[in-house]
């Protein structure tokens, strides 16, 4: 499966974004999804993820109540509806795909599918 992400920008604190992430391939219900995001001079650190019915749902602690994930397997696409935005949230984000539809993970290790990335900075 391919994937790309889009929607990064440039926002204000407190703003909003939503990155989308289009997939192609027609087993895209077949896939765990995941966003993770690297910082500047900092290591990749999981985002969200994403079971393949779309039905589960798993966030890091940093993002939880303000970040929502969700996929429509009709369109093959998954999104990240990102509210109340932090200058902390400045990122380059990724989406990604893993085999196991199932069970959620946060660890990168486990995709095996990356899509390049979108760049969203939070201005303060």
């Amino acid at each position: 499966v391919q994937l790309q992400a889009s929607g990064g920008g440039l926002v204000q604190a407190g703003g909003s974004l939503r990155l989308s992430c289009a997939a192609s391939g027609r087993t895209f219900r077949r896939y765990g999804m995941g966003w993770f995001r690297q910082a500047p001079g900092k290591e990749r650190e999981f985002v969200a993820a994403l079971s393949g019915s779309g039905s589960s749902t798993y966030y890091a602690d940093s993002v939880t109540g303000r970040f929502t994930i969700s996929r429509d397997n009709t369109k093959n696409t998954m999104d990240l509806q990102m509210n109340s935005l932090k200058p902390e949230d400045t990122a380059v984000y990724y989406c990604a795909a893993r085999g196991d539809r199932f069970q959620l993970s946060g660890l990168d290790y486990e995709y095996d599918y990356w899509g390049r990335g979108t760049l969203v900075t939070v201005s303060s």
